[in-house]
C-alpha cells in the first residue's frame, strides 16, 4: 500500500521556512527524522520511506503554489496512489497559529494550492493536515504575511506542532484517518 504526502510550499531560497511553505518544513522534518534525502524529480522534490511497512512518498512540489495540483496528480499517477491515501499538508489563516486539523475533505478556503489540486484532481474529496498560521496582518497584507517568516516568539510553537504534525502523519498512515483525527484534532493542539 503506497501513500502520496505533498507538503505545500514555495522553491526557491527566497520562500525557505515562511509560513506557506510549512508544508516543506513538515516534510523536511519528517525525512531527516526517517535519515532519508529529497531528490529533484519530475514536478518536485522527492523523498521515500516506510511507516509501518507502508510505501510513502514526501513530495515538496516545485510548480510554484499555484499549480501545486499538476505535482499532486502525476504523482499519484505514476506511483498508483488513490484519493484516499494522499494526505495535503497546508498553511492555514483561519486557524490560530500551531493549531493542526486533519480533514477528510474541504473547501479550499481562499488558499491556491488547494485550489490547484481541487480543479486538477476534479474534488474535494482527499484528505489534508491544516496547520494554522494565524492570521494577524493589515487589510491588505495576507501575501506578506503569509510570504514572511514566523517571529522568534513563536519560532519554538511552530518547532513544536512541526514535531506533532509528523506524528499525525505517521498515524495518520499506520492507524488510519479516523484514529489520527482523534488523537490530533484536539482543542489543546
Amino acid at each position: 500500500m503506497k501513500y502520496l504526502v505533498a507538503g505545500l510550499g514555495n522553491p526557491g531560497a527566497e520562500y525557505i521556512h515562511t509560513r506557506h511553505n510549512i508544508g516543506f518544513d513538515v516534510l523536511d522534518h519528517m525525512a531527516m527524522h526517517a535519515e532519508v534525502f529529497f531528490s529533484t524529480e519530475r514536478y518536485g522534490d522527492i523523498a521515500r520511506l516506510k511507516i509501518r511497512g507502508r510505501q510513502v512518498i514526501l513530495l515538496k512540489p516545485n510548480t510554484f503554489m499555484n499549480l501545486s495540483g499538476k505535482a499532486v496528480n502525476y504523482w499519484m499517477q505514476m506511483e498508483h496512489i488513490s484519493r484516499e491515501n494522499l494526505l495535503v499538508v497546508t498553511d492555514d489563516l483561519a486557524l490560530p497559529t500551531g493549531t493542526l486539523r486533519i480533514r477528510l475533505k474541504g473547501s479550499d478556503g481562499g488558499h491556491n494550492g488547494l485550489k490547484s489540486i481541487n480543479e486538477i484532481l476534479n474534488t474535494t474529496d482527499y484528505a489534508r493536515l491544516r496547520f494554522g498560521v494565524g492570521n494577524e496582518f493589515a487589510k491588505g497584507r495576507q501575501v506578506n504575511y503569509v510570504l514572511g517568516r514566523w517571529p522568534e516568539e513563536e519560532e519554538t510553537l511552530v518547532q513544536e506542532r512541526i514535531k506533532i504534525s509528523a506524528e499525525a502523519i505517521r498515524t495518520f498512515i499506520a492507524a488510519g484517518p479516523v484514529l489520527a483525527m482523534n488523537q490530533f484534532n484536539t482543542k489543546g493542539n
